[in-house]
């Protein structure tokens, strides 16, 4: 059972309004202290050190959507003419997901079970690189412990994006800024701008949906987006109070996954991701390294489009690298794509041979 927090029943509005509030104080301190993406990490770990203490801090999941299509919308602002000049380079790449993801399955599932101890389906789903929903309702379906699976894909997305901006400024030698790549005030919107940037996110959220395209809610507005700076239609970009409400959000849902569930239970997986996600981001950077060598693609870029970690996050990531968002957000669609597809199949197969 999920264990109460020290406000009891308090009213879903007033849980949200306390998260979006220590998300913003964490968001802030990182800011004051330069951390890359500040306000996406700050909140992230305050919202995630205010549930494990129990405070009363909850995200809808309906709040998250409409924050990621704008996020979508501003990653199609990086789109211009040369964004898909090297696409010929890309089928290198995308077909090393598979392999990849083959290894990091297999290493993933064997740590669950030997150092966690986790039964056969938890550990194979907790393992995937799948989407968090995805693998917990797969999971549960074929007698996972949904819960824990829930846990282990919410401090896996926790911990790359925690630790990912760091090892990339120290490994690649790269300086992320604390903001975003373009940092527009929000003086700067007028009639036209604001109507620009409405309309491609609601047509792009819209078209997303009844094409039933991918991480449709970050998708569609970011190809709407893309379409309007591709072809020169228009060249308006988000105000930086918007991207840093918007990073808050996702954030502070991120930290507050952790919330039903008992200190020591997330202690616990805390504990066993860290090793988990040090496994998957060494795999990470190996095939990366050795896909940047082989295609010419900068290794940065490379690593962000193989890392364990959310579309949304990854892609913040590209932009404030100033890197190519584009590749990066459609290797993690792919990624998704390809262990929905395939998880259900090769576990089949693997618990036919392998009974219990």
């Amino acid at each position: 059972m999920p264990t109460k927090d020290k406000a009891g029943n308090l009213p879903p509005l007033l849980r949200f309004a306390l998260a979006m509030l220590v998300g913003t104080l964490g968001g802030a301190l990182f800011w004051y202290l330069r951390t890359p993406l500040a306000w996406l990490l700050g909140a992230m770990t305050f919202t995630m050190i205010a549930s494990l203490v129990r405070a009363p801090v909850a995200t809808p999941g309906v709040v998250r959507l409409p924050m990621t299509a704008l996020i979508g919308t501003m990653l199609g602002a990086g789109f211009h003419p040369g964004t898909f000049a090297g696409i010929g380079e890309w089928y290198v790449p995308l077909a090393g997901l598979i392999v990849f993801m083959t290894v990091a399955a297999a290493v993933s599932y064997s740590y669950f079970r030997r150092v966690g101890g986790f039964d056969r389906p938890t550990a194979f789903f907790s393992g995937m690189p799948g989407g968090l929903i995805d693998m917990v309702v797969m999971g549960g379906e074929r007698g996972g412990d949904e819960r824990t699976i829930a846990l282990v894909h919410a401090a896996r997305i926790f911990l790359v994006v925690l630790i990912l901006p760091f090892a990339i400024e120290i490994v690649a030698g790269i300086d992320l800024p604390p903001g975003a790549a373009v940092s527009v005030p929000l003086s700067a919107l007028d009639a036209e701008t604001v109507a620009w940037l409405a309309g491609t996110t609601v047509v792009g959220y819209a078209g997303g949906w009844l094409l039933r395209l991918p991480a449709r809610h970050l998708f569609g507005p970011m190809i709407a987006s893309g379409l309007v700076h591709y072809f020169g239609f228009s060249d308006f970009a988000m105000p930086a109070v918007v991207i840093a409400v918007a990073q808050i959000v996702i954030g502070a849902t991120i930290g507050s996954r952790f919330s039903q569930a008992s200190p020591a239970m997330v202690l616990r997986i805390l504990a066993l991701s860290v090793g988990s996600a040090a496994v998957l981001l060494s795999v990470t950077f190996a095939f990366a390294l050795a896909l940047s060598r082989l295609t010419g693609i900068g290794f940065a870029e490379m690593v962000l489009a193989y890392a364990p970690g959310g579309v949304v996050e990854m892609s913040l990531i590209a932009l404030a690298l100033s890197g190519d968002v584009a590749f990066v957000a459609i290797h993690h669609i792919v990624r998704v794509m390809l262990v929905i597809a395939g998880a259900i199949p090769v576990y089949a197969l693997m618990a036919r041979r392998a009974p219990d």
